[in-house]
């Protein structure tokens, strides 16, 4: 934080809004609290409108009903205004949406750099891998591993990406490249190339090192992680090109395909969407884990 401009410190996110349990006046002046409103597990896509919500809680911090996990870590904060990501909300495209865990999802990247990019989300509102609770990191890891040996199938190494700047809630992307397109050295190579052309110092972390142990809650940062499980790490401290990952794997050296290096300019119909994401659909469906549940 003491590298960030004071500016980027106290810049508020898109459709802010006022906190609604905000204390009264006259409230605050005799020091009565209100209550804060306990926040719903969002580990599922379809959920009970009638549960009960805001149960108070008792002065020790916990809930006055008794929980048989007491140790749970807290709940992922909401988004102060519409979020494309978080599952529940009426923004996300869910006709791209093609796999539903307990706490995380796939989607297709809409406009992505092949048939096939997909996006591993978490179905609450966290905004960086640095911020997922436990059981989150878990499912995260799981679809990794799946995905990896899903494209290992169809001849292919998938890179994942995440970019936790001018972003307000967590995307890791998943690319998957022909293994006859280049060697996992080759990309590692263009990612560590293209960074020093654009005088971006971009670390090599240890194979099995966590991202938390690195990046604090809040950090602005970029990350790569290769199918060997190398990972580069680069801190951004100032401006950082919103589309890097996706240029250096749009380059002639990786997929060859530099004029998709931009999303915007990949777009198809929705009708194309939709297609696509019951092809993939179908295709993942013999690697699916959450059919085991």
């Amino acid at each position: 934080m003491k590298l960030m401009d004071a500016a980027e410190l106290v810049k508020q996110p898109p459709d802010v809004t006022e906190n609604p349990y905000r204390k009264s006046g006259k409230e605050a002046s005799t020091g009565k609290q209100i209550p804060a409103p306990e926040e719903e597990p969002a580990c599922q896509f379809f959920f009970d409108l009638n549960e009960k919500q805001g149960r108070k809680r008792s002065s020790t911090g916990r809930d006055s009903k008794s929980s048989p996990h007491p140790k749970q870590p807290r709940k992922p904060p909401q988004p102060p205004g519409p979020c494309w990501f978080c599952l529940a909300s009426p923004e996300v495209e869910k006709h791209l949406v093609v796999n539903i865990g307990t706490h995380c999802y796939l989607a297709l990247a809409k406009g992505g750099l092949s048939d096939d990019h997909v996006l591993i989300l978490p179905i609450g509102h966290y905004q960086s891998v640095v911020e997922l609770s436990a059981e989150v990191v878990e499912e995260v890891e799981k679809y990794k591993v799946t995905l990896r040996r899903f494209f290992k199938s169809r001849g292919k190494r998938c890179v994942l990406f995440e970019r936790n700047y001018k972003s307000h809630h967590l995307q890791l992307q998943v690319i998957p490249v022909p293994l006859s397109s280049c060697t996992t050295d080759d990309i590692k190579d263009a990612f560590i190339t293209q960074a020093e052309q654009q005088q971006i110092e971009l670390l090599e972390i240890p194979e099995h090192s966590d991202i938390k142990q690195i990046a604090q809650p809040g950090a602005a940062y970029f990350y790569v992680e290769l199918d060997t499980g190398e990972k580069l790490f680069h801190r951004i401290k100032r401006n950082f090109p919103l589309q890097f990952g996706r240029e250096v794997l749009a380059s002639e050296a990786i997929l060859n395909i530099p004029d998709r290096s931009d999303w915007r300019q990949c777009q198809v119909s929705k009708e194309e969407e939709e297609m696509l994401a019951r092809r993939f659909r179908k295709d993942f469906e013999p690697f699916d884990f959450t059919l085991d549940d």
